[in-house]
């Protein structure tokens, strides 16, 4: 493969997303040809906002100069205004990262790269929505594991969007196998690492305290870690979070696995925000997203920074030609 093709979803019309795809637009990309899923008149207006050339190509064209953008037109119900999400344009979101998603199960595109969404206005907008994640895996009936990264270090989670009270019930050895089967295969297959050394988080403060912090380390993860030690897997664990992501300990590992949210995704994105991406694993195709919100507030002002959204093709074009190798 010489040129994956990427479907790109902008994701909510009234925040930067749109503007990103526009920035994107004007950089001389070799190693992938993009096919925007998206409204052209939102396009259009992000490029008059921010004085940028943008020329909306039809889907089989090439791409061949700064400001050319191949686009599979979603149209948005309402006109988007910058810096004010409407309900109203929640379905075309939906339907844009479908439409995209499909293409790739098709056959179509090698790869997924989606913007920003603002959940809260697509759930106004009466449609019941977790996330994109789970939104993807639904339509492709996978099984899935999120995962960001940056330079300096990965971040699986063992649980995604869960309200904080409902982690431990959802911290079970056939969930956890799951999910590190997935990221191991994954760090194998789509990373190129032979033999992947995982290190997976306690639930509890100090990993538990052999059991007298909770109980989920020596009843649920422990022995799991063995079981799966014993087949070969390299995993370490389980650590507590506090001290696991000190840099000499991240030089020892490939992946960290979290287990919710917000026990690993702080430190990802204090480590290096800008450049890190959002992955889908499991999937049958790479999904990459940004690593950041809608930013309403600097929507259309032109201040908004693309690095993320440039990190996600990038990340999701080598991810697509890696299966082809693998």
């Amino acid at each position: 493969m010489t040129q994956p093709r990427l479907a790109l979803v902008p994701g909510e019309p009234a925040g930067i997303g749109p503007e990103l795809c526009v920035r994107l637009a004007q950089q001389p990309r070799r190693n992938c040809a993009l096919t925007a899923f998206a409204d052209p008149v939102t396009l259009a207006a992000a490029a008059d906002a921010l004085s940028l050339p943008l020329r909306v190509l039809p889907q089989g064209a090439r791409a061949e100069v700064p400001g050319d953008l191949v686009v599979h037109p979603v149209p948005n119900a309402a006109p988007a205004t910058f810096g004010r999400a409407d309900p109203r344009n929640a379905r075309a979101v939906i339907d844009a990262l479908l439409a995209g998603g499909q293409g790739c199960l098709d056959g179509q595109f090698d790869g997924l790269v989606t913007g920003p969404v603002h959940k809260a206005t697509i759930n106004a907008g009466g449609i019941a929505y977790t996330g994109t994640t789970e939104l993807l895996a639904g339509q492709a009936g996978a099984d899935v594991v999120m995962m960001l990264a940056n330079p300096i270090v990965r971040v699986a989670l063992a649980t995604t969007h869960l309200p904080l009270r409902a982690v431990a019930d959802a911290i079970t050895a056939p969930a956890l196998e799951r999910t590190l089967r997935i990221l191991h295969r994954a760090l194998r297959v789509e990373f190129g690492i032979g033999a992947p050394r995982i290190a997976v988080l306690g639930l509890n403060p100090h990993a538990g305290e052999d059991g007298h912090l909770g109980h989920e380390e020596r009843d649920v993860i422990a022995p799991l870690l063995d079981r799966l030690r014993a087949e070969g897997m390299a995993l370490f664990g389980p650590l507590p979070a506090d001290t696991a992501f000190l840099p000499a300990k991240l030089r020892d590992v490939d992946a960290v696995l979290a287990m919710y949210h917000d026990q690993g995704l702080p430190v990802l994105k204090y480590s290096g925000f800008e450049h890190a991406v959002n992955l889908t694993l499991g999937l049958p195709y790479p999904r990459v997203a940004v690593d950041h919100g809608t930013a309403l507030d600097l929507a259309g002002r032109g201040v908004a920074d693309p690095s993320s959204l440039f990190a996600a093709v990038d990340t999701c074009a080598h991810l697509a030609r890696m299966r082809v190798t693998a």
